[in-house]
């Protein structure tokens, strides 16, 4: 798990060091806050698997409506602009941000935790392998680096000892 965590580091600090900016200290709370609710999730849904994963629509639900409170009091709205963005809208709730909540249901409930714990740290390295597909980003060893860290993490997660 440290592997990845080293990897994932390299790719969110793009090599450099970790900052606080004081202006941003709620929204580090809340993403603090957000890292404990889901790890309680995911253990609870982890020492009860009795609990089908249909419930998982229920809690999308539930974050959803809450989001939607959150967004109403802290943010401006701006809605799409035409058929393709609400198609985009539409596509990431259902793809892969919905069926991603149903996958990691069933990957505590029945997988390898500690697997799918190494494996999660990923997803900066899969978005910025997107970014550099679509040109937004430019390939680099630090990137190669976060790569080897990362699958490596993941590769000893997964081995027997």
């Amino acid at each position: 798990a440290l592997l990845g965590l080293a990897g994932t580091f390299l790719i969110v600090t793009k090599g450099g060091g970790l900052a606080f900016d004081a202006r941003y200290a709620f929204g580090y709370a809340m993403a603090g806050v957000c890292a404990v609710l889901w790890s309680a999730y995911s253990l609870l849904s982890r020492r009860f698997p009795s609990v089908p994963t249909s419930v998982v629509t229920w809690f999308c639900a539930a974050t959803a409506a809450l989001s939607l409170v959150c967004h109403l009091m802290l943010e401006e709205t701006v809605l799409p602009v035409g058929a393709g963005q609400w198609l985009a809208v539409l596509g990431l709730g259902l793809m892969p941000v919905g069926a991603a909540f149903y996958a990691w249901d069933i990957g505590v409930k029945r997988g390898n935790i500690q697997v799918l714990g190494a494996a999660s740290y990923a997803a900066p390295l899969l978005s910025t392998l997107v970014l550099i597909s679509a040109g937004f980003a430019e390939p680099s060893l630090r990137i190669l680096a976060a790569c080897v860290l990362i699958t490596g993490g993941a590769a000893l997660a997964a081995k027997s000892l």
